[in-house]
């Protein structure tokens, strides 16, 4: 038996980065783009590496572009570390002839480290293909942490549950990470919304400008810790944003919330240093009357554009320095 499973590209639409410090959020699926994880079972265990894992280059520029847009890590490792939480959360009291073996391979169309939860897609892919192979079953609201520990407790990034919980869900999702209900219960309250309630979006990212998203959250999770007002404040700030933004999508006013939008991107900016090639993306959707922010850690933005000319014309505009433009298919 094949197993092949899929998980999408995602948008933080309101209210990131809160998603990390027991904030309030609202993600959209982007089907635009997808992982895909296929399965089977063989004598050995083996991990095929991917396209982001190659080894070969054609010149000492070529591996240096590559190490820029990619880092030094590939997919191989993000597997890895999910088949080996898996392994010891879930198998490690079933008998050895059980445990069999398999090949696992992964494709990916996602843009690297632009803010499109690349990353997550790569082990919820992996996790959905494990569940199916080995017969376990783990909770829709589980899920979701159990995807971000493999990152925090594995791989020891730094990350939240937003990317994790709208790949589980699809579609919108709002997400409230209350405090108490995530240490009692190890997940928030993620209720659906009908994607046909938000406005017209676009989504533009520049894979020339890539970066960690770790290296994004470290430094804010060090000034949470440490009660620094404008994080605290900051991270309060954007879950009432999404909590108002929740409230005009289910009165049917979706297009309001732009300004809400706007006023996360201040915030945002508020809290810590934006690259410059990031901002201009902005700079660039305001100039159309479009209402962008960053789409996760930097590198993407998504927002609401007034009409189909202003699209064209902030299209156009945005090509010009290397940004891909879409509309986000949900």
């Amino acid at each position: 038996m094949i197993i092949a499973t899929k998980t999408h590209a995602r948008a933080g639409l309101i209210g990131n980065p809160s998603d990390g410090y027991f904030g309030k959020t609202i993600a959209i699926i982007l089907k635009n783009f997808a992982v895909g994880v296929t399965l089977y079972e063989t004598p050995e265990l083996e991990i095929v590496p991917g396209q982001q894992d190659t080894p070969k280059y054609g010149s000492l520029v070529e591996l240096s572009e590559d190490v820029a847009l990619n880092g030094y890590y590939g997919g191989v490792r993000l597997i890895k570390a999910t088949i080996n939480r898996f392994n010891r959360t879930f198998l490690k009291d079933r008998p050895a002839e059980e445990l069999r073996n398999f090949t696992i391979h992964y494709r990916t169309n996602i843009p690297r480290q632009v803010g499109l939860a690349g990353s997550s897609a790569i082990i919820a892919a992996a996790t959905r293909a494990l569940c199916t192979f080995y017969d376990v079953e783990i909770a829709e609201e589980q899920m979701p942490t159990f995807i971000l520990e493999v990152e925090t407790k594995e791989l020891s990034l730094s990350a939240g549950l937003q990317d994790r919980v709208v790949q589980v869900y699809e579609g919108a999702v709002y997400m409230d990470f209350d405090r108490e209900r995530m240490e009692a219960a190890g997940h928030g309250r993620y209720e659906p919304l009908d994607p046909a309630l938000l406005p017209p979006l676009f989504v533009a990212y520049r894979t020339d400008v890539a970066e960690l998203s770790a290296v994004t959250h470290s430094d804010l999770d060090e000034r949470f810790k440490l009660g620094d007002p404008v994080v605290v404040n900051g991270m309060a700030e954007c879950a009432r944003l999404t909590e108002r933004a929740r409230k005009l999508l289910l009165a049917g006013k979706g297009a309001e919330i732009g300004e809400l939008m706007d006023r996360n991107f201040e915030v945002r900016r508020s809290m810590c240093e934006l690259d410059a090639h990031n901002l201009q993306m902005v700079e660039i959707g305001r100039k159309y009357r479009a209402h962008p922010k960053f789409s996760g850690s930097g590198g993407a933005i998504v927002g609401i554009y007034p009409g189909d000319e202003a699209y064209r014309a902030m299209n156009e505009e945005l090509r010009r320095i290397n940004c891909q433009v879409i509309r986000p298919m949900m």
